[in-house]
């Protein structure tokens, strides 16, 4: 089940002000400052590259059963949505879209599990 953006405390460390990092309209990507502080120190990214966001088998998500939120450092190729942060890009592609598909996506940190945690909110196609 798909909590409201209002109703999720996950994602309330986010700064909204952050906004003037989002490059792409098509889908919404913000990082909390402690999930970008991960991404900085376990993902080894340099160069061109960046965290690609995508959908994998296994696992589950607040948006598909069996499939779960997956990793990759790489070039975008095709994005849908990026955002950048500190010099990083995290970025969905457009292969993923069949997962993604509608909805925007905010990363958080749990603190317990010592790792990001990923929240999808549903875009308002009015909006768009």
């Amino acid at each position: 089940m798909m909590l409201p953006y209002d109703k999720m405390n996950t994602i309330d460390s986010i700064e909204r002000g952050q906004a003037d990092h989002l490059i792409s309209d098509q889908m919404k990507i913000e990082i909390s400052e402690r999930a970008q502080k991960w991404f900085e120190q376990e993902m080894g990214i340099s160069g061109k590259k960046g965290v690609r966001f995508l959908g994998k088998v296994y696992g589950s998500s607040q948006i598909h059963e069996g499939f779960s939120v997956g990793l990759d450092v790489d070039e975008p190729v095709s994005p849908i949505g990026k955002a950048e942060y500190n010099g990083i890009l995290y970025y969905v592609e457009d292969a993923d879209d069949w997962f993604f598909n509608g909805y925007d996506l905010y990363v958080g940190f749990d603190e317990k599990q010592r790792e990001p945690e990923y929240n999808f909110i549903a875009q308002n196609k009015e909006d768009k």
